[in-house]
């Protein structure tokens, strides 16, 4: 009997795509009886909420993986917009300007670093506050400049597959590559989240 355990992300992504799929020919189908705000409330109830369940674990995943959740966004924005499927002019500044959404790896980033400021203030359980250590408290490393930076230690990993995976690595990893203005732990985090999404946006 074979017991092996896939460790990859893409069973779990392409069921979430699949079922995403299936919910956007749904709304297609009752377009026509919505206006769009109400179309694009129902749909980012619908398939938001499916997309950002649990999506910090795909942190660091390929980009192969990656562009399956982000075509269901953009199909998602074409129902929105009735737009033809080979319609892609403009549709990132729909996507980002008009319906203030994320792509997927900035949907990743956001939800680490949030987790992290989470952590660092205490709101997180222990299991994943206890490896959000700041650079500043590690005795070998209070020489350094990042002290001042509210950086986090980075723990060492051997696997490059699924050792930069974990919450570990991946969580200082993510909050280190936030500019400083933002890493600030005292903030609250609706400030924080309000500064990480306007810094995010802006990269586009």
């Amino acid at each position: 009997m074979d017991i092996s355990l896939d460790l990859s992300a893409d069973r779990h992504v392409s069921r979430v795509c699949a079922g995403c799929f299936y919910r956007l020919r749904q709304l297609r189908r009752i377009r026509r009886s919505l206006d769009s705000d109400s179309l694009a409330t129902l749909i980012c109830a619908v398939i938001n909420s499916r997309m950002d369940i649990c999506n910090t674990v795909l942190a660091g995943a390929p980009k192969t993986v990656t562009d399956k959740l982000q075509q269901v966004l953009n199909a998602a924005v074409r129902v929105i917009t009735g737009t033809r499927q080979f319609f892609d002019r403009g549709l990132g500044q729909i996507l980002h300007d008009q319906q203030q959404w994320l792509d997927v790896p900035d949907r990743v980033l956001f939800k680490l670093a949030v987790t992290v400021h989470q952590c660092m203030n205490g709101r997180a359980p222990p299991y994943l506050s206890e490896h959000c250590t700041p650079v500043s408290s590690a005795d070998t490393r209070r020489h350094l400049r990042s002290t001042n930076r509210h950086l986090l230690a980075v723990p060492r990993f051997r696997l490059n597959t699924y050792g930069r995976l974990a919450f570990s690595v991946a969580g200082p990893m993510a909050w280190n590559s936030l500019p400083d203005f933002i890493l600030d732990p005292t903030s609250s985090t609706d400030c924080f989240r309000c500064l990480l999404k306007t810094y995010l946006f802006a990269l586009y």
